[in-house]
């Protein structure tokens, strides 16, 4: 270890972890503002802090400068300082910063790239100049630490979400950095894989490690975390416990509080609940103010069903996925079409515009067979919005991306374009490469792209990934309008919070099969369905229970 990182690590132990001093950043010179702008702070060694904030406010670009990556692979422009274990992370490359600082990207598919997980978590310390008995023992014992033993011989490729996001942690802690970064870790994740992680995170975090997690859906850390920090366009605007955060008025940060946080307050609580037993254990009896939790919307009168699905199969590779799914979708209906990760969800729609093609049965879109019908002709009527945006990119500027289909289908309109633009704030992007934006604004891209031809199905897998709260009651708003003018909208999501609020029905899929459809609490009601297709019911939905328990 050369001298200027000893001395560097020396003086981390002696002034704290992390010492950010006026931190400005732009990713190009041309910006109108910085991303960040003047940020200073401080992170003690093992402490567990959730980074939050609404979309472009500048938690992804923090993550990143703090192993060095913002400067160094980004460019960009950058003022002020960054330390990290007393190492400058613009005079340390990121693979020095490596002992020091590990990030964990929110695709974790972006930082997977060997054929067998027991690789992943030996690369990283093969850059370490680890001695090769050290390696071995370091994978078996770190996939032993963190529960993924029996995977490391599979290529991650061909894992599911959960297991990758699991796999991605695991090699960054193999490095016993003493700082983890996470960015949006449960974004993808069903239940059951937001479970694993939390557990994965809280031993790494009992080991003394210090942990950041930037996070839009706050139920999944706060009660995890012992500090809260809170960007607003690009400064730090609340910092302090999550207790005393979340009771302040946070919605003006674009953030959304958990259920329990706003039942809470609403009874104005001693101290604010973070956990569905807290608030249980201080309701006292207390009777639930009317409107504060939500209602789903109400399910629609029986019509015309524009989507049939009778008795469909499919695999892949002579795996099956689908194994006899029957399922009906009605105009002006919003269903949507939970499940965990690899249950099939993904499969399934891709049937409604020809991408795939029963093995057996049929599926009937506005009265046309799919098997017989072509993709360019069911994409009039079904638009697509896939779960990885750059899935259907094939254009190198935003605006051609939007019109492609549009022009292609014939079916051009300007004022629509223009009107789907500033619905989804594409303004600033249209000249951008739609491959070079941050997960959120490539799937608004996605939404605008789906909508251009003005389908009568609309399709939207994982839609409120990386969106913030106003994005996705927005979102909410517009299905709800769609839903009005006799569109369908069909919902792939393992965000249970916003299928509560805004689908009218919930079809369950579990081992490739329909295991249970209704109306929200209707599944939600059947416990044991629920768990064995890997997910769990809302937190609004275990409040209520938890309330008409004390009743009984």
């Amino acid at each position: 270890m050369t001298e200027p990182l000893i001395q560097g690590l020396i003086q981390g132990l002696i002034q704290g972890l992390v010492q950010v001093r006026g931190l400005s950043y732009r990713y190009r010179a041309s910006a109108p503002r910085p991303v960040l702008d003047d940020v200073s702070l401080d992170i003690e060694p093992g402490v567990y802090v959730l980074l939050a904030g609404a979309s472009g406010s500048g938690k992804s670009t923090l993550c990143r400068a703090l192993n060095g990556l913002v400067p160094q692979f980004y460019g960009g422009v950058m003022e002020g300082r960054v330390l990290v274990g007393g190492l400058d992370t613009r005079q340390h490359s990121v693979g020095e910063m490596m002992s020091s600082v590990a990030l964990v990207f929110q695709n974790p598919t972006a930082q997977l790239f060997t054929g067998s997980v027991a690789r992943e978590l030996a690369f990283g310390l093969e850059s370490l100049g680890l001695p090769r008995d050290e390696i071995r023992r370091r994978v078996r014992n770190t996939a032993a630490m963190l529960e993924i033993e029996h995977l490391l011989e599979r290529d991650p490729r061909h894992l599911s979400g959960g297991e990758q996001q699991l796999v991605a942690i695991t090699a960054a802690y193999a490095q016993r950095p003493d700082l983890l970064v996470l960015d949006e870790p449960y974004a993808s994740l069903d239940p059951a894989g937001v479970r694993r992680v939390r557990a994965a995170l809280r031993r790494i975090h009992g080991q003394g490690t210090a942990v950041v997690v930037a996070e839009h859906r706050l139920q999944h850390v706060v009660a995890d975390a012992g500090r809260m920090l809170v960007l607003d366009r690009g400064r730090i605007a609340l910092d302090g416990p999550p207790r005393r955060v979340l009771a302040g008025d946070v919605a003006a940060y674009g953030l959304h509080v958990p259920p329990v946080v706003e039942v809470g307050r609403a009874l104005d609580l001693p101290q604010l609940p973070l956990t569905v037993p807290e608030l249980a254990a201080g309701l006292d009896g207390r009777a639930l103010p009317e409107g504060l939790l939500p209602v789903p919307s109400p399910p629609i009168a029986a019509g015309e069903s524009l989507v049939e699905v009778d008795d469909v199969a499919f695999a892949f590779d002579g795996v099956p996925v689908l194994r006899g799914v029957d399922l009906a979708v009605g105009r002006g209906e919003c269903l949507a079409v939970l499940g965990a990760n690899g249950s099939g969800k993904t499969t399934l729609i891709k049937h409604l515009n020809g991408l795939h093609r029963p093995d057996r049965g049929q599926v009937t879109v506005m009265g046309l067979d799919t098997r017989r019908t072509r993709t360019s002709r069911l994409a009039r009527h079904v638009g697509l919005a896939f779960q990885n945006a750059n899935d259907q990119f094939f254009r190198f500027q935003v605006r051609d991306e939007i019109e492609a289909g549009a022009r292609a289908m014939g079916c051009y309109d300007g004022a629509w374009l223009r009107e789907l633009v500033a619905l989804f704030h594409l303004e600033p992007l249209l000249e951008r490469s739609p491959y070079k934006l941050s997960e959120g604004e490539k799937k608004r891209v996605g939404f605008a792209s789906a909508l251009a031809s003005r389908p009568e199905i609309l399709v939207l897998d994982e839609p409120t990934t990386g969106q913030d709260w106003s994005f996705r009651r927005a979102l909410g708003r517009l299905l709800g309008n769609w839903r009005a003018q006799g569109q369908t909208v069909i919902l792939v999501t393992h965000d249970l919070e916003f299928a509560e609020r805004y689908a009218c029905r919930w079809a369950l899929l579990a081992g490739g099969r329909i295991a249970a459809q209704g109306a929200p609490w209707q599944v939600m009601a059947d416990g044991a369905t629920l768990a064995r297709a890997g997910l769990e019911a809302t937190q609004s939905y275990r409040i209520r229970q938890a309330v008409e328990a004390q009743g009984a």
